[in-house]
């Protein structure tokens, strides 16, 4: 009977990465918004247009793309999403009711923009731990909802460029890291540069899986020849040394013939020979030949 091991839900959750989506829906709104922001089309038909666009590319982009990666399990790409969706639905709707004489309350958008101007700077620092565009990024809307602020509560002209300058850079940022995260992994090139993380974090301790590996590949490669007739320690010990440097295998002998990967043989409990199982290698063959990758 063959036993598929399948490692892709606990590395990778549910969905695949997700934040693509995200990021194109992104740029696709700022694109909408920007002839509004600059002036070129004031017109009823012009806001509603914005509006359906950024209700669908802004909120319902966000929005799936928040839930699958709160399923994936990463809480911190959720909650921006998420939180994107919405105020992408909040923009979406503000843009048709002005086509239609609703006036969104200027106290209220205020108070937000505030509020969420200091969400954006926690979120900015947060996102230097990734890389230095995804700090960028944020860094982008930082200014951007800055601007709004200051437009908001003394009703000056001047920052309206800057406005328009800042919202279509964050659209081409975010469509650069859309296409980052779709072309790169298929190409298996980086054509699309994220650059290093800006802060650095304090190394993580990982499981070194390397003598077991080592372990595996002289066992696997003695099968392909011997079948399943048995090494004998001292030769296993001595090129398990060669290729890891590693004297002491016994534990990790012991613990793989207890999973069911081993069969060892015992003389006084000692360790006299040792030969893969057939789960053995099937285990091998599957997480480190990729069997089942087609």
């Amino acid at each position: 009977m063959i036993k598929k091991v399948d490692l892709g839900q606990a590395l990778h959750g549910s969905f695949g990465n997700p934040a693509p989506l995200g990021l194109l829906g992104l740029a696709v709104s700022c694109a909408a918004l920007l002839p509004v922001a600059m002036g070129f089309a004031i017109t009823k038909s012009a806001f509603i247009t914005s509006g359906v666009f950024v209700l669908f590319f802004g909120f319902c982009c966000h929005l799936l793309t928040g839930l699958m990666e709160f399923s994936n399990r990463n809480t911190y790409g959720g909650t921006i999403f998420t939180a994107f969706a919405f105020n992408w639905l909040i923009t979406g709707l503000s843009f048709i009711g002005v086509a239609f004489g609703f006036i969104p309350d200027h106290t209220v958008i205020l108070a937000t923009e505030i509020v969420l101007l200091v969400v954006f700077l926690f979120l900015t620092y947060g996102f230097g731990f990734f890389s230095k565009l995804l700090f960028y990024f944020l860094l982008d809307i930082d200014f951007l909802y800055l601007c709004k602020i200051i437009k908001s509560s003394t009703g000056t002209t001047i920052v309206d460029w800057p406005i328009v300058i800042f919202t279509a850079m964050l659209g081409l940022i975010g469509l650069w890291l859309s296409l980052a995260g779709l072309i790169n992994p298929i190409s298996g090139k980086e054509f699309f540069k994220l650059g290093k993380p800006l802060f650095r974090t304090q190394a993580k301790v990982f499981f070194d899986f390397s003598l077991r590996r080592s372990i595996f590949e002289v066992l696997y490669s003695h099968w392909k020849t011997h079948a399943f007739q048995e090494m004998s320690f001292e030769n296993l010990k001595e090129l398990i040394k060669n290729k890891n440097n590693q004297e002491n295998i016994i534990p990790d002998l012991f613990y793989l013939m207890e999973y069911g990967a081993l069969k060892l043989t015992c003389v006084e409990d000692n360790v006299v020979s040792a030969r893969l199982t057939a789960s053995g290698i099937d285990l091998y063959e599957q997480l480190i030949l990729k069997k089942y990758n087609f």
